[in-house]
């Protein structure tokens, strides 16, 4: 069976196909909020031929954008409508116990992240998620419930408005430096981006860990999404790198909700 998964954040969609539990193909398209739910069909159609898969007999999705949902959900209904569909929200099962004030205003990506945290490695575990627009840090505990996190700018949010913001300053690529200390503007940039980052995951996942109350040799620290691999070469605290991580979340959401 071919498992269709979409991961639908701010600025990027990462889209994964799954052939029972293994993920075969995957890619990612820019998440732009004009694109209709005819359009998302063309695209995704598009890259499930490309590959030779079959068609797609399941559809597992988490989507962070209001617009962009609203569309999905038409793109369900419109073409998808006999084939089994999670679209995690409210009703949607997924295993894992939410002890936060409101669960409700938990994301759908954070509960995945931590669905995926608490099934592949177990608990304690903090998830940190650099999307390009937000830094996550998302918490499971012990007892592998989800307890909260934090959230701070993401890179590509602080480099955009640096170069707007900054009359002398200009966009540049992320990548590490020479050195920390930058002999030129852009390598400047690229210092503060990397070992600024590296050094506010540092920071957090040792008050986190802290907070926790945890032996930090027992809390596995997973770094997941479109921009954590150059700021995790730089990280003390990073234990794993599992970059489709939030795509193994939504196979296990499916795997709760159709096969339950």
């Amino acid at each position: 069976m071919t498992l269709l998964c979409l991961d639908v954040s701010n600025s990027v969609t990462t889209i994964g196909a799954f052939e029972g539990q293994e993920l075969i193909a995957h890619w990612q398209v820019s998440s732009d909020d004009r694109r209709t739910a005819d359009e998302w069909q063309l695209l995704l159609t598009g890259l499930v031929r490309t590959t030779g898969l079959r068609d797609v007999e399941a559809v597992s999705l988490c989507c962070t954008v209001p617009a962009i949902l609203v569309e999905l959900r038409a793109l369900q209904e419109r073409y998808y409508a006999d084939v089994p569909v999670a679209i995690v929200g409210p009703g949607v099962r997924t295993g894992v116990p939410i002890h936060t004030d409101n669960p409700r205003e938990v994301g759908a990506d954070r509960i995945v992240n931590a669905l995926a945290a608490a099934e592949v490695y177990g608990g304690p575990a903090i998830v940190v998620d650099m999307n390009g627009t937000a830094t996550i840090f998302d918490v499971v505990d012990e007892r592998n419930r989800y307890i909260g996190g934090a959230i701070a700018p993401g890179v590509e949010v602080s480099l955009e408005t640096l170069a707007r913001r900054g009359a002398q300053l200009r966009s540049v690529e992320l990548a590490t430096p020479r050195d920390v200390i930058g002999k030129n503007t852009v390598e400047a940039i690229q210092s503060g981006a990397v070992f600024g980052f590296a050094g506010l995951v540092d920071g957090m996942v040792e008050r986190i860990v802290e907070s926790l109350d945890a032996d930090p040799d027992h809390v596995t620290v997973i770094a997941t999404g479109s921009y954590s691999e150059h700021v995790i070469e730089q990280c003390d605290t990073i234990t794993t790198r599992d970059p489709w991580l939030t795509l193994t979340g939504l196979r296990l959401v499916h795997e709760r909700n159709v096969d339950a």
